[in-house]
């Protein structure tokens, strides 16, 4: 397996976008801004519910740490995924998708059940709303993936989402293990205010004894740490890792190191779909961080790369998309 720089590990879903209406989000129980799970039977009820009556926008590849590894991969550093997907139509949309983002998987990857997926529900106010069934990623283990990559990696990327699985944070456990063993920093998103709110003891085990970097916003950074400013958060996360990036949506975003914190202003777009921002926008970072940048720059990049993405609808920009923004960075910054 060839050497990449980064080794990440998320779940894999095939996204369904709809443009919804908050009356919408209130008559199905859905709490707005939040990813809720769900059952094979209740998402088939939801999802005849949103073509009946919603705006279907389209199919995507999707996942968190999925297309934070896309935003890295595209900007041009190297990357290997591992996920679970059903041995289904999905699962081979899925992996082939991320292949030809250029992302590095295994065929360990495949095993016998169904693909996961996940209802997007964007709000007129762009803010993103998710029920997920995760099918047969449920039950990623350390059976479906290659851990070879990871030793000559320089980072390990988790996903928060897999805080609700038993057997994930098993695996993530040894990924751990494996990358403290071979010097491989460790980077972690916090990934929802769900998670924070009812997986907390599972986020404490994939954060477990500290990480290198933890991804959060504002929102998750105070209700993890039980705090009620940003700073006060800010203060506790320090704790748990050696880097600390706080996303403040338009603000822009708050980082720190051991020595100092600042902030960086956001860029003004109109805002049409919240949905994978986060995620791109800790894909630019690490990649930056990868380049030898610094943590300002990495944060300015990663606000140009995840702005665009909420001016558009779906989780990713096209591959090309990402290089050009990079171009145009680089050009801004000469």
């Amino acid at each position: 397996m060839a050497t990449v720089d980064l080794f990440a590990i998320g779940n894999a879903l095939i996204d369904q976008e709809f443009k919804v209406s908050d009356l919408f989000l209130a008559e199905q129980n859905l709490q707005k801004g939040t990813m809720q799970l769900a059952d094979g039977e209740s998402q088939t009820r939801l999802y005849n519910n949103l073509k009946a009556s919603q705006n279907y926008k389209g199919q995507a590849s999707g996942g968190s740490a999925a297309n934070t590894t896309v935003a890295f991969s595209a900007l041009g550093s190297s990357a290997f995924y591992a996920c679970r997907v059903g041995n289904d139509a999905l699962g081979t949309i899925y992996l082939d998708g991320l292949n030809e983002a250029g992302i590095k998987t295994s065929k360990k990857s495949i095993s016998e059940g169904v693909t996961g997926t996940c209802m997007v529900l964007v709000s007129e106010d762009s803010e993103r709303t998710m029920q997920t069934y995760l099918g047969i990623t449920a039950e990623l283990s350390n059976l479906q993936m290659d851990f070879e990559p990871l030793k000559t990696a320089q980072w390990l990327y988790i996903e928060g989402y897999l805080s609700t699985s038993d057997s994930a944070r098993a695996a993530v456990k040894q990924a751990r293990q494996i990358a403290r063993d071979h010097k491989v920093k460790i980077a972690l998103t916090l990934s929802d205010p769900a998670m924070v709110q009812y997986a907390r003891q599972g986020l404490n085990e994939l954060i477990e004894d500290g990480v290198d970097l933890i991804f959060c916003n504002e929102q998750e950074a105070m209700m993890y740490t039980e705090t009620d400013s940003v700073e006060a958060a800010l203060n506790k996360l320090k704790t748990l890792s050696t880097d600390v990036v706080i996303t403040l949506s338009e603000k822009g975003a708050l980082v720190a190191d051991q020595k100092q914190h600042f902030y960086v202003q956001g860029r003004k777009v109109t805002a049409v779909d919240a949905n994978g921002a986060g995620d791109a926008f800790s894909g630019a970072f690490l990649y930056a961080l990868n380049n030898g940048e610094n943590l300002q720059t990495a944060a300015q990049l990663a606000i140009l790369i995840s702005s665009e993405v909420v001016s558009k609808f779906g989780p990713r920009l096209d591959v090309a998309e990402y290089a050009n923004l990079l171009e145009t960075f680089k050009k801004e910054c000469a």
